[in-house]
């Protein structure tokens, strides 16, 4: 049986904040989603269904980014303040990648590193 792995995820549509528990000092790791306010400018001018096409393109990417770093952990909390934490989890809970994770899923609003890293510290103490 390998050892418990826990990771608290405070995102939205276009950043991850990671924070593995159990390491410390605890760190941020982010990631952030490559289609932006500029690029979804400049995309709408040429056409509105290629925006479309191109920001969910981009957003798949950005959640398969995140999924690769999830499979390696047994317990995932995902929050933030949009509904970024749903779709991520209902990209994954389908797949028999993610079958052995359990995920919890909080809404939060936006946070600092000390908020994020004390919430996180937090869910993990209790459970």
């Amino acid at each position: 049986m390998k050892e418990a792995k826990y990771l608290g995820i405070w995102m939205d549509h276009q950043h991850a904040d990671l924070i593995e528990f159990g390491a410390e000092p605890m760190t941020t790791t982010t990631i952030d989603c490559d289609f932006n306010h500029q690029e979804k400018e400049q995309t709408l001018e040429r056409s509105e269904n290629l925006m479309h096409h191109k920001e969910q393109h981009e957003q798949a990417d950005y959640y398969r980014k995140l999924g690769e770093v999830i499979r390696n952990y047994s317990e995932v909390v995902l929050f933030g303040p949009t509904e970024a934490k749903v779709e991520l989890y209902n990209t994954l809970k389908d797949d028999h990648l993610f079958a052995n994770i359990k995920f919890e899923i909080i809404p939060a609003d936006k946070m600092t590193d000390k908020q994020q890293h004390a919430l996180v510290r937090d869910y993990f103490t209790v459970c």
